[in-house]
């Protein structure tokens, strides 16, 4: 019954994802010239498009050079400015092309819908002048982002606590990560926050207080190894990230044999940003099958979204020594109504060296049979072979993993659930 409520409403999805596209086509004939004109342009060298203008009110300039030269030019469906009202997250595909060089597939992002980015001219006018509109590049040397001028030698945990999740609880040793790998400046590598020009600073704050996804994707990089997209540059309020493949909800109906594999690169990805050798737990606070996608020739799972990351120092928890610090946290089964919920308490995450967040995420959210998605169920480990079903190891680990039934029950069984993925996968190291 279960199952087949499920097909109803994947139908469902599918129907009404036709009827829009239909209405869509209707809407492209009767609009032809003007899309036409639209084909025609390359509006990612306008700097009007990038948002140019507001800058330092803006992601960065690395890679102006690059889009205004022409380089990158958004895929024919990404020209069509009418399609922007179903963009709602500002999310764009384009071809970026070195002279002599093949192009390649990157995504860009402004960071926002429309309303958030309008949010944040609003939030720096009030801030300055108590209005709502006002001349941006007037009123930031009135904010808190110009406050931190070139006098100030470090940014410090007291100066951005709490502005977002990656620093909801900073250590000084985190801040100084962020400000030595800053990508959007040319002398990168020094720690200190006044060898950064007073743009550059600005730039670095206001990212860090409105998306800090930019700053993630630098401080934790794939090319050493963390789990995610390759941060490329920015221009204005568009940020250029590598494309990794198609989103992990595209395998949802994969054969099982990839879904194991999928399945064992989640767990091995919560136990990498929960234990490290850096001592950094990275806490992923929002976890759906739209912010993980799969390289189509290697098959990683890498994390595509890295705007909700919450970074705790473990090394400055075992310095400062909070209450119960050493007392292991086991997150809330939460079973809502809804897609992609999860129960957490930063504090808590802040504050505990031994916690089990990102086994809880990820089997709650993706895994198990409580996860669900766009009208689905089952999550990505449905319909198992029937000997694995009729042996039922998987579903206790799964259901233990979720909503565990014995203390401290979580911790052992995504040990053993990783380790049971990893045979299952022939992924034994």
């Amino acid at each position: 019954m279960l199952r087949l409520v499920s097909l109803k409403l994947g139908r469902l999805y599918r129907y009404v994802k036709l009827a829009v596209l239909g209405s869509l086509a209707a809407a492209l004939v009767l609009n032809t010239h003007s899309l036409l004109a639209s084909l025609q342009r390359n509006e990612l060298s306008e700097r009007r498009f990038l948002q140019l203008n507001k800058c330092p009110a803006c992601w960065g300039t690395s890679w102006c050079r690059k889009f205004l030269n022409g380089q990158l030019r958004l895929e024919s469906w990404g020209r069509l400015r009418l399609l922007d009202f179903f963009n709602v997250k500002n999310v764009y595909f384009a071809r970026y092309g070195e002279p002599r060089e093949g192009s390649r597939r990157v995504v860009l992002k402004r960071l926002g819908s429309a309303q958030e980015l309008a949010d944040i001219d609003t939030k720096i006018c009030r801030r300055a002048t108590g209005r709502g509109r006002c001349d941006l590049l007037q009123a930031l040397p009135a904010t808190e982002f110009a406050s931190l001028n070139g006098d100030v030698r470090l940014l410090t945990p007291g100066a951005v606590e709490g502005w977002s999740d990656l620093v909801h609880c900073p250590s000084q040793r985190l801040l100084d990560r962020l400000v030595r790998r800053y990508a959007e400046t040319k002398d990168s590598g020094s720690f200190l926050l006044r060898n950064l020009k007073d743009s550059e600073r600005m730039q670095l704050l206001i990212t860090l207080a409105f998306n800090p996804e930019p700053l993630v994707l630098q401080s934790f990089p794939s090319d050493e190894g963390w789990p995610f997209a390759k941060y490329l540059g920015a221009c204005g309020r568009m940020v250029a990230v590598n494309y990794v493949g198609e989103e992990l909800w595209s395998y949802f109906n994969a054969p099982w044999e990839k879904r194991v594999d999928l399945a064992w690169q989640l767990m091995e990805i919560a136990e990498q940003l929960t234990n490290n050798d850096f001592e950094f737990a990275l806490y992923l606070l929002d976890v759906s099958f739209d912010n993980f996608a799969v390289g189509p020739r290697d098959g990683k799972v890498i994390i595509v979204d890295a705007e909700n990351v919450l970074v705790a120092d473990k090394r400055l928890i075992r310095q400062n020594k909070p209450e119960n610090w050493d007392v292991w946290y086991e997150s809330k089964f939460d079973d809502c109504d809804k897609e992609a919920c999860l129960s957490f308490s930063k504090e808590i995450l802040c504050a505990r060296v031994t916690v089990d967040h990102n086994y809880y995420a990820i089997c709650q959210n993706l895994l198990s049979r409580h996860a669900t998605w766009r009208g689905t169920s089952g999550g990505l480990l449905h319909h198992p072979p029937a000997e694995i079903a009729k042996e039922g190891r998987l579903e206790a680990l799964l259901d233990e993993c979720a909503n565990p039934k014995k203390r401290y029950g979580r911790f052992q069984a995504a040990k053993e659930l990783r380790e049971y993925l990893a045979q299952l996968s022939n992924n034994v190291r």
